[in-house]
């Protein structure tokens, strides 16, 4: 699976698929994909990648407690 880095715009190849589904882990291992020669893999944080069409990666993914923040949302909201 290929993601984007944030930061430089650089595609990232994921090695440890299970750990980008892990809400547990803050980071994945994987390898810019740059140049001709393949890259040294090296530790990425989720927070700092995102899917190649721009878009953020799912919460579920990032937050291990989405859940529990989204049912306090709700329940706010149907009280206020």
């Amino acid at each position: 699976m290929f993601l984007k880095h944030f930061r430089s715009g650089d595609l990232v190849e994921v090695l440890t698929v299970d750990a980008l589904y892990n809400p547990c882990t803050n980071e994945i291992i994987g390898r810019y994909h740059a140049g001709e020669e393949l890259q040294d893999p090296e530790t990425f944080l989720k927070s700092e990648l995102i899917f190649t069409s721009g878009e953020a990666l799912p919460i579920c993914w990032l937050d291990s407690h989405y859940q529990e923040r989204s049912h306090r949302s709700v329940a706010a909201i149907a009280i206020g």
